[in-house]
């Protein structure tokens, strides 16, 4: 699982035993029950959090403990808020688009025109990138899944440009090249992939980092909260009232396709939802199905 994955799952299985003040493997399902329950009532969190906090102890019990997870009956569920997300407009887009600057404005600009995650956006490598059939592929988003997005025309020339001024610092590091992580163990498959072109990250960070877990060296690539951080300076600099964040690029990504006429299922397929009733959220439009997709940045 990803280090972010950890970090959460050992927050959880804490806080569970801090709630009890006895450790894990003396407990079971009416402890469980209990420590969810609260988190429902007395701590007012929401479906996705208790979820997560039932997902770790899930893990915990079946693999770390290896035994077998209690059956729960009496779990008070916390309730799954009817949102409707947060949506700009195509002049606000353009506003916060042009506020900022290099790199921030061209990741921004991949999270509205080709419906990206924050994620997902910072995490392309350069062989996932093809210009000549404008397509981002997407690896492993949420739910392990690939995917392709379409690469805006508006982009091209750009990221061209952001590609080979890293590629310049790429080759001046020569033999001191830093080593990029590579998914699914492939470094050892690989040896040499992780020092190659076509495995450097599109968005790099410009230090060098050490993996938590081993404390080996490596290349990571762009911070999260760098990006969230420029985006919104940029939205109150813009001048938006509306509670917005990286996120919101990608909402407004699927409202503004499904605006231009775009199948639902087409937007399904472009945002990886696993199950187009997650995409219908987004059809306070109607929609004509049967047209081409053209990015909504290109417009």
């Amino acid at each position: 699982m990803s280090y972010r994955t950890e970090q959460t799952y050992l927050l959880w299985i804490r806080r569970f035993a801090k709630f009890h003040g006895q450790p894990p493997e003396d407990m079971g399902a009416p402890e469980i029950e209990a420590f969810l329950t609260d988190l429902a009532v007395r701590g007012n969190v929401t479906a996705a959090t208790q979820n997560q906090a039932l997902s770790a102890l899930l893990f915990l019990y079946r693999h770390v403990l290896q035994g077998e997870f209690p059956q729960l009956e009496n779990v008070e569920r916390a309730k799954r808020p009817s949102r409707l997300p947060v949506v700009l407009t195509r002049q606000e887009v353009r506003l916060v688009l042009d506020t900022l600057h290099d790199p921030y404005r061209l990741m921004a600009s991949l999270l509205y025109g080709s419906g990206l995650r924050l994620s997902e956006c910072l995490r392309l490598r350069v062989k996932d990138v093809n210009f000549a059939q404008k397509q981002i592929v997407v690896r492993q988003g949420k739910g392990a899944k690939d995917r392709v997005a379409p690469l805006p025309s508006t982009v091209v020339e750009p990221l061209r440009e952001h590609l080979k001024a890293v590629r310049q610092r790429f080759e001046a590091e020569g033999e001191a090249r830093v080593p990029v992580l590579l998914p699914d163990a492939l470094d050892r498959k690989y040896p040499q992939a992780p020092f190659e072109w076509a495995w450097h990250w599109v968005f790099p960070a410009a230090k060098p980092s050490s993996d938590p877990h081993t404390g080996a060296v490596f290349r990571h690539h762009f911070l999260e909260d760098t990006l969230q951080r420029a985006v919104k300076k940029a939205m109150k600099t813009a001048g938006l009232d509306t509670r917005a964040s990286c996120h919101t690029l990608r909402h407004s990504f699927a409202t503004h396709l499904l605006e231009s006429g775009s199948d639902i299922r087409t937007v399904q397929e472009l945002l990886g939802h696993k199950d187009v009733s997650t995409t219908m959220i987004y059809t306070h439009v109607l929609n004509r199905p049967g047209l081409v997709v053209r990015s909504p940045l290109d417009d």
